[in-house]
């Protein structure tokens, strides 16, 4: 028995699964009047208004409207339901880039293209006012002539969402090609943030592995901080200077891409409108699902994966507060509370104040923190401790609960007597003292 052809919007036809994540399905479709295949992204509605992306899926929409380059794989229509929000996109058929540096690293030349024509595209972005901020092997696809496309724009920026310190401050992207003051609290710039990724990405395409990895997620953010890393054999030379330039931990003295674009490294020895005879023809996506690999970068992937289920908004959950002060103490100090919630700002400070009025404790707020300070001296003095509430969407919070001052005992009864039954309903994950109670 045949299946009728599932018709959307009586304009497409859909087709085989590309690819899903938590909030959407990517599925082949064809034109039904000009027959061209496309990509046709399925946002579930319910979902992200569930978990207050309405705003963002509106910004993906209105930064992919800006950017039409050769590079950047194209958006061409927005379509909506009761239920589904559609992105109709180009359909690019070559698969990641990821899944052809997997099998190996490349050679200079092929290197070098690639990293031409990214390099051209996040130019491009950064001169109409985007930010990417998630620029990694998985988010580059390449198409059938083995063109690389720059994809997946849900965490992009605008530069009108710069606060009046003109900086960014929400943290998101992926652990391995985050730069370090993005993890930081006191703002990053979206371009040279933007930069050190791609240097990220130049680096594995030339040593095939990532520049900082660790099956401890904090040891890896302690290198990144760093720029703790070691080049392989063979690594070109002139390609070294410029991954050193770009992966410059300090943003202000990191290169810019019109330096880069100076670099003779990057002038001299390809032209873009040629094709290296060692660039192989680019396999179809769905061949790359059969390739069996054990390349450094695929056990480094595989390892990360198992290391930690992260989305792009709360990677930096699991480190303290984004403060990376903690990166470099001792570990016998006092251990933090963490705690990430999708509830409104204000919900979450009314579940304090609630704490506070309960204990009878003082709550102020100092320089971004709520303090709750008690009145009765303790064993060891007064008890003070600090919640700090860190934004990373306008509904996703995480919140760190430390001990300013009095005894651990009493702090810890606090935490988890009442300020962990306070939140519990609005918590989406809680990392301190109960973890350590249930080993």
């Amino acid at each position: 028995m045949e299946h009728k052809p599932i018709v959307l919007m009586e304009r497409y036809e859909l087709g085989r699964l590309l690819g899903k994540g938590n909030f959407a399905k990517v599925y082949h479709a064809r034109n039904i009047k000009t027959g061209m295949s496309v990509a046709i992204k399925m946002i579930d509605k319910e979902k992200v208004m569930r978990v207050g992306m309405i705003e963002q899926i509106k910004r993906e929409i209105s930064v992919m409207r800006l950017v039409k380059h050769p590079n950047i794989v194209q958006l061409y229509e927005v379509m909506a339901s009761k239920s589904k929000v559609y992105f109709v996109m180009e359909h690019v058929k070559g698969g990641e880039l990821f899944d052809k540096v997997s099998k190996g690293k490349l050679s200079e030349d092929a290197a070098k293209m690639y990293f031409k024509q990214l390099i051209s595209a996040v130019d491009f972005c950064h001169s109409r006012g985007v930010y990417h901020r998630d620029l990694k092997l998985e988010n580059i696809l390449l198409d059938e002539n083995g063109n690389l496309k720059v994809s997946d724009f849900g965490l992009s920026a605008l530069a009108e969402s710069k606060r009046q310190d003109g900086m960014l401050h929400t943290t998101c992207g992926t652990p391995a090609y985050v730069a370090p003051e993005v993890i930081g609290k006191t703002g990053y710039d979206g371009c040279q943030a933007d930069i050190w990724s791609c240097g990220v990405i130049l680096y594995v395409l030339l040593a095939g592995y990532l520049p900082f990895y660790d099956s401890n997620l904090m040891e890896m953010y302690r290198k990144i901080v760093k720029a703790e890393f070691k080049y392989p054999s063979g690594f070109p030379v002139e390609a070294r200077r410029l991954v050193s330039k770009m992966l410059d931990p300090n943003p202000s003295t990191r290169i810019s891409i019109p330096k880069i674009i100076q670099k003779p490294w990057f002038q001299i020895g390809f032209n873009l409108k040629t094709r290296n005879a060692e660039v192989e023809t680019i396999l179809e996506a769905d061949d790359f699902s059969s390739v069996e690999s054990t390349s450094n970068l695929l056990e480094q992937r595989l390892e990360l994966d198992k290391l930690c289920d992260l989305n792009a908004f709360d990677i930096i959950s699991l480190s303290a507060g984004f403060d990376l002060s903690c990166l470099f103490e001792k570990k016998h100090q006092k251990r933090e509370v963490r705690i990430t919630s999708m509830y409104p700002l204000q919900t979450i400070i009314s579940k304090f104040e609630n704490v506070a009025k309960k204990l009878r404790l003082q709550l102020t707020k100092e320089g971004g923190m709520l303090k709750l300070e008690g009145e009765k001296e303790g064993r060891k003095g007064v008890l003070s401790i600090y919640a700090e509430i860190f934004e990373i969407t306008p509904n996703f919070h995480l919140i760190e609960v430390n001990k300013a001052r009095g005894d651990t005992l009493e702090y810890q009864k606090v935490v988890t007597e009442d300020i962990q039954p306070a939140l519990k309903d609005i918590s989406s994950t809680w990392q301190g003292y109960e973890e350590k109670s249930k080993n």
